[in-house]
């Protein structure tokens, strides 16, 4: 049976209905419908079917099936407790397959209650247009420091094929096209992208889009990935506590570190139920371990609280998130 919880809670009669259990789950998926428009031969190309778990109750993730092996499925987290996020990995064989393409996947839950949501994406992958390599793919990069690297692009068919111009929706990350070479039917371009020094800390993951005069595809997608570090940096960055009695107490650990030995001057709340212990970390030392303690009150509902956390390095630490939903007696 599902607990009762004053943010959102499954109905009795989930069980009861097709297709009503269907649709608890259904309200997970931030989307059920993608295009990935066109797309050319070899490149990377994934969409991230976003589920949020606003149950009380645990969700597993069972399986995840795609109807065409023109596109491939994985599942980034099976099993979702309470707010926790995942979701559900398309990505598209631009290697072994061409033309207009579409998939339907089919997403399996066992728990709390089974139930199936189907997605769908649609794609046109172009077999005129290569790019080596299929995505441009950054890796881990230090806050502040500027970063390029090139992709080489080639077409095959109109003589007159021209690569117009690139655009971008990420203010920090730039591209530039220079033609190498153009005859026997194949037109070839150097793709020169810049992701600048002020981007934030976290992940990027964004295109470029390539412009070109073909009227049919006017643009063409360039994945581009990245992921920038912090000098200082908060392991998890949102601390769920978990779903407690109220009065009851939980300890979590807030993992701190760095690239050299720092000092935490100090952590706090602007919620006294959030407790930090950092007694044991006066030293200077890369890592610091801070125990969070929670203690519910009386209440039911959903806490969020914002942590904050200052060290000796003079670097700032984005605020951290802390949640915890306490249970109706």
């Amino acid at each position: 049976m599902i607990r009762k919880a004053a943010a959102v809670m499954l109905l009795v009669g989930v069980a009861c209905s097709t297709g009503f259990g269907q649709e608890w789950a259904t309200k997970m998926f931030e989307t059920k419908e993608h295009d990935f428009g066109a797309v050319a031969r070899g490149a990377k190309a994934e969409f991230e079917f976003v589920l949020s778990n606003i149950y009380v109750e645990d969700v597993h993730v069972a399986s995840a099936r795609s109807s065409c092996g023109c596109t491939s499925v994985s599942i980034q987290k099976p099993l979702l407790k309470t707010y926790e996020k995942g979701a559900i990995v398309a990505t598209l064989n631009s290697r072994s397959f061409y033309g207009r393409k579409g998939a339907t996947i089919t997403v399996t839950i066992d728990q709390p209650f089974y139930a199936e949501v189907q997605l769908h994406v649609t794609s046109y992958i172009r077999s005129d247009v290569v790019f080596h390599p299929g995505a441009v793919q950054f890796g881990s990069i230090n806050q502040g420091t500027p970063a390029e690297s090139k992709v080489a692009i080639s077409y095959a068919g109109r003589s007159d094929w021209q690569i117009l111009e690139v655009r971008s929706a990420n203010p920090h990350l730039s591209g530039d096209v220079v033609e190498t070479g153009r005859g026997n039917g194949e037109v070839r371009y150097e793709l020169l992208v810049h992701l600048d020094s002020d981007a934030p800390v976290g992940y990027v993951r964004d295109q470029l889009v390539l412009v070109t005069n073909d009227r049919n595809a006017t643009q063409v997608p360039v994945l581009v990935e990245a992921k920038i570090d912090s000098p200082v940096a908060a392991s998890p960055t949102s601390l769920f506590m978990g779903v407690v009695q109220p009065g009851q107490k939980v300890t979590k650990p807030l993992v701190i570190r760095a690239g050299k030995p720092f000092r935490i001057l100090s952590v706090s709340c602007d919620d006294a139920s959030f407790e930090f212990d950092t007694s044991s970390e006066t030293e200077a030392k890369a890592i610091h371990v801070i125990p969070v303690t929670f203690v519910a009150g009386v209440d039911p509902g959903k806490v969020v609280k914002t942590i904050r956390v200052e060290t000796d390095l003079g670097e700032s630490l984005p605020d951290l998130s802390a949640y915890a939903v306490v249970a109706a007696p």
